[in-house]
């Protein structure tokens, strides 16, 4: 059974950088990876909690125009599979996961340059087959960069799953405690940063009252998360009916004055 985890886990992870170069069909996103690495693990609780702290690390970060950032979702897979086999409490858990996954992540940036360098030469190679018409040629090259994209992210992890326990062992007693508690209480502090990073682009002043509402409800009533959502699903769709009927009126209105126009000419 452990061996068809690590496979697995190994698999999702080659698949995550696959998917997010073309495909996206289950995206790269922590939180995403976190739910099929926790079926994986069989253990849906830790993974999510660990895939949403490595969610929020990773809010307001894109690799825009072909930049190279912090591989969190390579993070959160090789985090989630080292953390449930270390530890079954949830905080410690967490903690191991960003010790582990953190400096993977950071690893992903050279991993991922190091696989855009490569696929530059595999295109060039693909091009000069096209120019001398061998397209089959061209094509079976073609094929070299999803394998080397698979690679950056497949290595580490097989890495990691490989020596998972002993890496996990050399970490801890080479990191000092207070490191490690230090990060268990930014970890904590996250979804504080990943809200203010969120209400920075949302636009929270035309929309105070909402947000007002959803705090009351989620702070002073305790009303879970999904209850929330279909309040504000309702409120959305109250406004969006509300504004179209004005538009309509606007139009209809604008259209009535028209043909007067005409009329009275």
């Amino acid at each position: 059974m452990d061996m068809i985890q690590g496979l697995l886990i190994i698999l999702l992870s080659m698949w995550m950088v696959i998917d997010q170069q073309g495909l996206v069909l289950t995206t790269w996103f922590p939180i995403m990876v976190a739910l099929f690495s926790g079926l994986i693990m069989g253990d849906m609780q830790t993974a999510m909690v660990i895939g949403g702290t490595f969610q929020l690390m990773a809010l307001g970060v894109a690799n825009i125009g072909g930049s190279s950032v912090p591989n969190w979702g390579l993070a959160t897979v090789v985090g989630i599979y080292v953390a449930i086999r270390t530890t079954h409490d949830i905080e410690q858990a967490k903690a191991v996961a960003l010790a582990v996954g953190v400096p993977v992540g950071m690893l992903g940036i050279q991993l991922d340059v190091l696989a855009k360098l490569l696929n530059t030469y595999v295109t060039h190679a693909a091009q000069r087959a096209a120019n001398a018409g061998q397209f089959k040629k061209m094509n079976r090259i073609m094929w070299i960069g999803p394998v080397i994209f698979a690679l950056s992210t497949g290595v580490p992890t097989a890495l990691c799953v490989l020596f998972g326990d002993q890496i996990v062992i050399a970490i801890l007693n080479f990191v000092p405690e207070w490191f490690t508690n230090g990060l268990s209480i930014a970890g904590n502090m996250l979804p504080v940063v990943g809200i203010a990073l969120l209400l920075q682009v949302m636009p929270v002043k035309k929309y105070l009252t909402m947000l007002l509402i959803g705090f009351v409800l989620a702070a002073y009533l305790n009303i879970p998360i999904l209850g929330i959502s279909i309040v504000g699903f309702a409120l959305a769709y109250y406004y969006f009916t509300t504004q179209m009927s004005k538009a309509e009126a606007q139009t209809t209105t604008g259209m009535t004055m028209d043909e007067g126009d005409d009329f009275d000419e």
